[in-house]
């Protein structure tokens, strides 16, 4: 089993939470209150990307990989 490391999969992820963000977006009111915390979500992992901060984005990948 090969290991994927942080800086590998994080652009993966914010690319699956783009793609979740849509999918809930498409389910209308039903997906209001899930789209409003996916791009929240997605902000603060853009955002801890530009800033270098490693425990920020630790936490952000965190937070993307539990976005279902």
């Amino acid at each position: 089993m090969s290991s994927i490391s942080i800086g590998e999969d994080y652009p993966r992820q914010q690319a699956r939470a783009r793609e979740m963000l849509q999918v809930y977006r498409d389910l209308g009111h039903a997906g209001a209150f899930g789209a409003i915390m996916i791009e929240r979500d997605i902000k603060e992992a853009d955002e801890a990307a530009m800033s270098g901060d490693l425990a920020r984005m630790i936490r952000a990948y965190a937070a993307l990989k539990e976005i279902q």
